[in-house]
């Protein structure tokens, strides 16, 4: 059964409360509390200088109340002693200008002075509790990349550029070929010669630009391996954990869950609502609940990034400090949410945080109690969903049904040259995802070179560099597969391919795209019930489409099993599409509401209404109500098992 938790930071109150606070959690169906991502300068408040005294005692204070801890290394929050001892650690952005200490994440993943640091703040914390019986699992850093801090512009970057240059391209004439460097006379005669891609007079190179960000990613993965490789041999048998974001794809998060047991994200629906490109009316419909796919695309990405373990580390149980706007959630949406990670195959979901800080950056983000220690909503609830919990029992699998294929390569593409300011990969892939969802099919997000079999439907909504070894295997799989638009378009060293877009694919879909266009906002293309804006592909083929333009242009081409979709589609088209693929599949769909979703665990089968309005869900004759009824309120949950289940 999902355990639920909860994110504390001792160094924050008074020690004469920490045991009535685990006293508090327990009773509250609490069983894990994450602490210690931020206490660096707490443990050493000088120079080789530990106090662990305060730590030891929190940590046994929650050790003896039951509760099993996530101990997080300090290392997103290096102390102002550190900075001083070596001020180049800072992190440089595009502008040139430092990321000075006075929040956090203030350091570039490159230096190899911060790493060493890091490597031995690691190993202390590792010898001393490495092996405690309290500590359940272990987190490394905190939301690598947040507050932009990813791709930096340092000296230490450029001379880890380089290096990875070399070591990629090994001669310097290989690389001016494929970054077609001939053009605007940027060759190089050594890879000492490279700068990372800033500050140019206009557009840098997009090659140059696309292995830059291949870099700042792989630098990522190393400096998160280089503590899992201290805490894997320090201690054993407890689970190693990062805590993502959303909407965030700044470094492949496939590459760096491979050294994790578990992918954890940070969950806050309503600040993601308003910090992102949804519409007005989204916005204000969804304010107090979040967008119906929100939390759920994150749930189903997370979950294929480490084979299916995942949690959620951090849940909003009110309003947060960061987005523009900061409303509370719709009493129900913390119960809610909870539920919904738990349907999605969630081990954990963790409320951030426990009490609201009366200091500070983020005295205005809610906890689950008051900053007096009274109950918050938040409380009341995470108790209602406890209850639940243990009402549902243990839940089975999700079903294999939809493979969704996601690529972290493939947004550092268009970021780096869109060709055209409203194509943005990730609203594409959340467009996909909605679109399925909406028509009551389980999803799973997926790496592109993940094992496939058993799905009834794979959809890629796009992706731009296409391999023969991975058109092959999707072709083989013998199931209904879309291609949406700009696949196979670039190589790997971001050139037009030989014989046109879309490359490759051409072996399964005899098509060439010609030329393309980047349509403003109020230009579109016109189709029968549906509509084409943002970006249209003008293709050429002997093959007759499956869905043409009123004018008579294709939009949507198949051979077989394959289809490619040539252009960027609105919801009645990707309706229309999944549901001949369904079909096709044997996916039998229910086509929901439009505030209704559904996910299935097992022989379970949750509803979740984040309409502002009542829903009925009709007559199940033939199944049983766990929780819930058929008559959903705002911020409800219904679960049902087939009768005699």
């Amino acid at each position: 059964m999902m355990r639920l938790g909860c994110c504390y930071y001792p160094e924050h109150w008074p020690e004469e409360i920490w045991a009535e606070d685990a006293r508090r959690m327990v009773a509250m169906g609490l069983t894990r509390v994450r602490i210690g991502e931020f206490a660096w300068s707490r443990i050493e408040p000088q120079p080789w200088r530990y106090d662990w005294g305060w730590l030891d005692r929190a940590i046994d204070t929650l050790h003896a109340a039951g509760l099993g801890i996530i101990l997080g290394t300090p290392t997103a929050t290096p102390p102002k002693w550190l900075v001083d001892k070596m001020p180049d650690m800072l992190a440089i952005d595009a502008l040139g200008r430092e990321r000075r200490f006075g929040s956090r994440r203030h350091y570039c993943f490159s230096h190899l002075g911060y790493r060493a640091e890091c490597a031995r703040i690691t190993a202390a914390l590792v010898e001393r509790y490495g092996n405690h019986p309290g500590i359940v699992a272990w987190q490394t850093d905190n939301e690598y990349g947040c507050h932009d801090t990813i791709v930096s512009y340092s000296e230490s970057a450029a001379q880890g550029f380089r290096r990875w240059l070399a070591g990629q391209y090994a001669d310097i004439a290989a690389l001016n070929t494929a970054w077609g460097n001939v053009f605007w006379s940027m060759d190089y005669r050594g890879f000492d010669e490279i700068d990372p891609p800033n500050l140019t007079v206009t557009e840098p190179n997009p090659a140059h630009v696309l292995d830059y960000r291949r870099f700042a990613s792989d630098e990522v993965v190393a400096f998160n391996r280089l503590q899992v490789d201290i805490l894997r041999e320090g201690t054993s048998g407890r689970d190693i954990v990062h805590n993502y974001m959303g909407f965030f794809t700044e470094f492949d998060h496939h590459a760096l869950s491979r050294d994790l047991d578990v992918a954890t994200w940070d969950s806050y629906p309503i600040g993601f609502l308003e910090q992102f490109w949804f519409g007005r009316d989204d916005k204000l419909r969804y304010a107090r609940q979040g967008h119906p796919d929100i939390a759920a695309f994150h749930h189903d990405l997370y979950r294929g990034c480490t084979k299916g373990r995942w949690w959620v580390m951090e849940q909003q149980p009110g309003p947060v400090n960061w987005a523009a706007h900061n409303p509370a959630p719709l009493p129900g949406m913390v119960r809610l949410w909870t539920l919904e990670a738990a349907a999605h195959g969630a081990e954990l979901v963790s409320y951030f945080r426990w009490r609201q800080a009366p200091f500070g950056q983020e005295m205005h983000h809610a906890g689950l109690l008051r900053p007096d220690s009274v109950d918050d909503v938040g409380a009341h609830e995470a108790r209602a969903a406890a209850a639940d919990l243990a009402t549902l029992g243990a839940l089975g699998p999700p079903p294999q049904s939809v493979a969704l294929l996601f690529s972290y390569e493939a947004a550092w593409l268009f970021e780096a040259q869109p060709q055209g300011q409203s194509f943005r990969y990730m609203e594409l892939v959340f467009a996909f995802y909605a679109a399925l969802r909406q028509l009551g099919l389980d999803v799973d997000i997926l790496p592109p070179d993940a094992v496939l079999d058993g799905y009834k439907m794979v959809v890629a909504p796009s992706l731009p560099i296409l391999d023969t070894a991975l058109v092959g295997r999707l072709a083989g799989l013998g199931v209904p597969v879309l291609f949406g638009p700009r696949s196979g378009s670039r190589t790997r060293d971001f050139q037009i391919p030989q014989g046109l877009p879309p490359g490759t694919l051409h072996d399964a879909i005899p098509i060439t795209i010609s030329r393309v266009e980047s349509l403003r906002e109020g230009l579109e293309e016109q189709g029968d019930g549906f509509m084409i804006s943002r970006w249209f592909e003008y293709v050429e083929s002997l093959v007759e489409p499956d869905i043409a333009l009123l004018d008579g242009r294709g939009i949507v081409y198949r051979q077989g099993a394959i289809r490619y979709l040539a252009g960027w589609p609105d919801p009645a088209l990707l309706a229309r599409l999944f549901k001949t693929m369904a079909s096709a599949a044997g996916i039998t769909i229910a086509p929901l509401p439009r505030d209704v979703r559904l996910r299935r665990a097992g022989d379970v089968t949750f509803a979740f209404n984040y309409g502002p309005e009542p829903i009925e869900l009709g007559a199940r004759g033939d199944h049983s109500f766990v929780i819930g009824e058929a008559r959903m309120p705002p911020a409800g949950v219904a679960a049902w098992r087939q009768a005699g289940r």
